[in-house]
């Protein structure tokens, strides 16, 4: 009970006579007890409503308070603390007794290189100790520790890395479950304007909690994975946040939060989430004991529908991806995709561009199909594709090594499985790079992971040991020609 008391009322006005305040002073009293006796009341029933918390059961009671939902959600987010040590190479004078004999042998006088660390925050996604967080969090990190809310720190082992997604799973060591965990919702049935709560551990403050909207769904475009399709919300996200939660109002995961748009680094209200049935795919993987995601392949180049499409194609707006090649034998092949085909939706959940179709196919199970809505020539289609893994074949991976411009660069055959991993176009033919040595020729000549190399001095590059075989030869100057997206570069360097 609450009694809102304007103390302006109780001054006399200018000009009243004494019988005024005679009349105000019984006011005074009986204001003085009803406040009183307000705050009895109140007293008396706080214990009674704490008590009497529980999730809500209806939009109504969450206007309430957001406690409940935090209670149950909470302590199955963690913090997650990364670390990786450089070695460096060991100085001499620690193997000469005389050295040692003066100086000793202590932690602080031994050999070591600078310390990497990594913050961010992770959700516990099953009672054995299952979290899940991003990738960037322990990309390139050894030593992994999870804190829990209740204070309990674990060491934990990297179980699966996804670059493409921007996720990591984790599992805790030593024991002391079961743990709490959160259960998965369908981020599907979000809804534009729906309250969540983003739960995390911002700029290593400890566990904190923000509260917003869905400000929008399908962002696709965004640079921050190969599956650009995310949940933004104007829930606060900052450093730290990363890998957390995304919570709707039954306290059940919605979204692991990845990113954040912002000119200095702090939240300004518009923040990014991997949709939890995308996560879903991950976790299902490491439990199962997979090292690698295995997804869906469809055996098609694809392009986003631009304004001058949709107005070639007769549309009255830009939507959909157009069938730019099939590959033969493939998936698409055999459920009759064509060149020039426009793909409108799959399993009837619209597709905008090339980024939404991606997420909707990668989150279709393995082994089953999906219906593709086509248009071909303006009439519309139903076409049933086999959700099977791209084949694989031999990589035959080659580090390159002497003078040439991929000295320092490993190089790998490409199949389907390569194209699909890398996100190459399906009919490309070379080989791609798949890692780089720091300091390298081929890092200092800018090459970059996922590039394909076309040809050397005008020899064509099909394989690995047609790039190895070029490079092993001395020359003066070398013409290259990758292809590094859509962009064919073809550039001349000194031998």
């Amino acid at each position: 009970m609450r009694i809102a008391v304007d103390a302006a009322s109780f001054l006399p006005p200018t000009g009243i006579d004494e019988a005024w305040v005679t009349r105000i002073v019984p006011i005074r009293k009986a204001a003085a007890r009803i406040l009183a006796l307000a705050a009895l009341f109140a007293f008396a029933v706080a214990p009674a409503r704490a008590a009497e918390r529980a999730v809500p059961q209806s939009r109504a009671e969450v206007t309430l308070s957001f406690a409940p939902v935090v209670k149950k959600a909470a302590p199955a987010v963690v913090n997650v603390y990364a670390s990786r040590t450089d070695q460096m190479p060991r100085n001499p004078l620690f193997d000469d007794p005389i050295f040692r004999h003066f100086f000793g042998d202590s932690p602080e006088l031994r050999p070591g290189g600078p310390t990497a660390q990594s913050l961010g925050s992770g959700v516990l996604v099953d009672p054995s100790g299952l979290v899940v967080t991003n990738y960037h969090v322990i990309n390139g990190m050894t030593d992994v520790k999870v804190a829990l809310s209740d204070r309990r720190e674990f060491e934990a082992d990297i179980v699966l890395r996804d670059q493409r997604t921007d996720l990591a799973v984790l599992r805790l060591k030593g024991g002391g479950g079961p743990f709490p965990y959160m259960e998965f919702d369908d981020s599907d049935a979000l809804e534009v304007g729906d309250i969540v709560l983003a739960i995390g551990d911002p700029f290593g403050v400890g566990e904190t909690v923000t509260q917003g909207i869905v400000s929008a769904l399908a962002r696709t475009e965004e640079g921050i994975s190969n599956y650009g399709f995310f949940i933004q919300t104007d829930a606060a996200i900052n450093p730290g946040n990363s890998g957390g939660a995304l919570v709707d109002m039954e306290g059940r995961l919605v979204g692991i939060n990845s990113a954040i748009v912002s000119q200095t680094g702090s939240s300004v209200g518009i923040g990014f989430a991997i949709p939890s049935n995308m996560v879903k795919i991950i976790v299902a993987t490491a439990k199962s004991g997979g090292k690698e995601v295995k997804r869906p392949w469809l055996g098609a180049g694809l392009q986003s529908v631009t304004k001058e499409i949709a107005e070639s194609l007769g549309l009255d707006r830009p939507a959909g991806v157009l069938v730019t090649e099939v590959t033969p034998n493939s998936p698409a092949a055999e459920a009759g995709l064509q060149h020039g085909d426009l793909i409108t939706g799959i399993d009837q959940q619209p597709v905008v561009d090339v980024e939404a179709f991606s997420y909707r196919f990668a989150t279709k199970p393995l082994g089953s199909t999906a219906s593709l809505t086509v248009r071909r020539d303006g009439k519309p289609l139903i076409l049933t594709v086999k959700l099977v893994t791209a084949p694989e074949l031999p990589r035959d991976p080659i580090k390159i090594q002497g003078d040439s411009p991929f000295a320092g660069a490993t190089v790998i055959n490409i199949s389907p499985a390569v194209a699909e991993e890398y996100s190459l176009p399906s009919a490309k033919q070379g080989v791609v790079i798949s890692d780089i040595d720091e300091d390298s020729r081929a890092a200092v000549l800018s090459l970059q992971k996922g590039d394909v190399v076309l040809a050397v001095n005008d020899t064509k590059i099909l394989t690995t040991r047609d790039l190895e075989r070029v490079t092993s030869v001395q020359h003066d100057f070398w013409k290259i020609s990758i292809s590094r997206g859509d962009q064919i570069i073809t550039t001349v360097v000194g031998g």
